[in-house]
């Protein structure tokens, strides 16, 4: 942004960009990541990722390939090392706390509003779930935090180039996560119903919208050709989590989850000030779109959470211009406690989200409010489990035997983990493991994992109860209280093909 530009939106000059403590900080929530991240054990959903890099594709039943992609290159630099494999996750945080602080130094923030915005986010739940673990919304955290900057960029210096800029991001993020269509709907309203429309009128805006297109392309295509499936996948997964009331408490969670509670006036003075803004205007409706958009459509709260660092962004030289106008003793007495609040509310989500300890009361306190980390724990002890039931069989059975499993976490496990048992691949009706079918011929002898009794006997003959799905830390989570036995039976009641055709499972 030039100094004329900045004068004529009433801005002052542009601060130095203070690079040590905004890398510093990044480095720090970098290093604490992986200092504890082989803590317990792979996530339900790291296993579907696991399993799904082993069949790359351009597109999968629950999400984009670039995902799975991003796994595949890690096992193949680490192998199956928790920390290697959740390392990208770390980084693609890191940068979210880099970009944090440049759009600060854009917004005019001097060093207290850049360290000011990068702590909100990284002491925030959500963003430090996300470097937690090797999930989509990880990247997808990025990709809208990358659109964030680009487009503060683009409105900063009216240099219409950031339109390839950002259209890459969105077509990345497609690759990603669908809902980088909210986001991309909010770029266009905040340009379309500001003063700043006139950006759209110039080729670089067509050729962003054509790379990001060209980008998707690939997954488009391969939706085209499985019947758009993953809309099916997606309409059924929403209707489920109406049902179970994950999207319930959308608003509240926003100031508790999305962001640290106590940098709530943060992000509040961003919008204020953005939406005041002839300049920044879209920025705000960058964030008010996606909100009404998920609200009224029954989202669920974390799909927006990545939208709150460019509030964070702004807000913070709101907020320090204000501070700059206390006196002394109000000034620092202000800072002392915000800092306090922001800090105490920081720590409390580190021992609630991080793994950080092995035992004793830390552990207890993180396993009582947080699934996530129970679902860490037993998948070994399963695989350990299915391969003794298997040792149990009669020579000629194992020859012709399979392992049934009912969830894409059971499926990554037998497929992944433990390969010195020699199981053969599991048999899933799960995602895109259906799309991949059976083995031919089809095994006479099944052991059943994750389903209950009834289901077990109305889908298979022969079933009797052959051992329990548990974990040794005695962590209840959902494997061992909805799936807590596993059977051996025979093949399906009804043929293969009319079996498979009916057991299609979205989760």
């Amino acid at each position: 942004m030039s100094s004329r530009d900045e004068l004529r939106d009433g801005q002052i000059v542009l601060p130095r960009f203070d690079a040590a403590a905004v890398f510093g900080i990044a480095v720090a929530v970098a290093l604490v990541h992986i200092a504890t991240n082989n803590r317990y054990g792979f996530h339900r959903d790291e296993l579907q990722f696991l399993s799904d890099a082993r069949h790359l594709d351009w597109g999968f039943v629950s999400y984009p390939p670039l995902t799975p992609f991003l796994e595949y290159l890690s096992l193949k630099l680490f192998g199956l090392s928790m920390v290697g494999l959740r390392l990208f996750s770390v980084l693609a945080q890191a940068l979210v706390l880099v970009l944090t602080g440049l759009m600060t130094y854009q917004f005019g923030g001097k060093r207290l509003a850049q360290v000011t915005a990068v702590l909100a986010v990284a002491l925030s739940p959500l963003p430090l779930f996300e470097g937690t673990e090797f999930q989509y919304t990880s990247f997808d955290y990025l990709w809208w935090v990358l659109c964030a900057y680009f487009v503060v960029r683009l409105l900063g210096t009216e240099d219409r180039r950031w339109w390839l800029a950002i259209g890459g991001a969105v077509g990345a993020g497609s690759m990603t996560k669908y809902t980088i269509g909210v986001l991309a709907l909010g770029i266009l309203c905040g340009f379309a119903l500001t003063q700043r429309r006139y950006l759209l009128r110039n080729w670089m805006f067509v050729c962003g919208c054509g790379l990001a297109v060209c980008l998707a392309l690939p997954n488009l295509v391969w939706q085209a050709h499985h019947g758009f499936v993953s809309y099916q996948f997606l309409r059924s997964i929403h209707e489920r989590d109406i049902g179970w009331g994950r999207t319930r408490g959308f608003v509240w969670k926003q100031f508790v989850v999305c962001t640290n509670v106590y940098a709530t006036p943060l992000w509040i003075a961003g919008l204020v000030s953005c939406w005041r803004s002839p300049r920044y205007r879209p920025v705000a409706l960058m964030y008010l779109v996606p909100f009404a958009v998920l609200f009224l459509g029954n989202g669920i709260f974390y799909y927006l959470g990545a939208a709150y660092p460019m509030l964070f962004a702004s807000g913070a030289p709101v907020c320090e211009r204000w501070l700059a106008s206390l006196s002394t003793r109000w000034r620092y007495s202000v800072r002392a406690i915000f800092f306090a609040a922001l800090l105490g509310a920081g720590a409390y989500s580190y021992a609630l989200v991080l793994p950080l300890a092995s035992s004793g009361p830390l552990l207890r306190f993180a396993l009582a409010r947080n699934g996530d980390l129970r679902e860490e724990f037993g998948w070994d002890d399963l695989v350990r489990t299915v391969a003794a039931i298997r040792d149990t069989l009669p020579a000629d059975r194992r020859v012709d035997f399979g392992v049934v499993v009912g969830n894409y976490g059971e499926q990554g496990a037998i497929e992944i983990l433990d390969p010195a048992y020699h199981l053969p691949p599991p048999i899933s009706m799960t995602n895109s493991a259906w799309l991949r079918g059976y083995s031919v011929p089809p095994p006479s002898t099944l052991i059943v994992v994750g389903f209950s009794r009834k289901e077990a006997e109305a889908a298979f003959t022969g079933c009797r109860l052959a051992g329990h799905n548990g974990n040794g830390a005695g962590v209840e989570n959902e494997e061992s209280r909805y799936h807590p036995d596993i059977f051996l039976c025979g093949g399906p009641i009804q043929p293969w093909p009319e079996f498979w055709k009916e057991h299609q499972q979205f989760g």
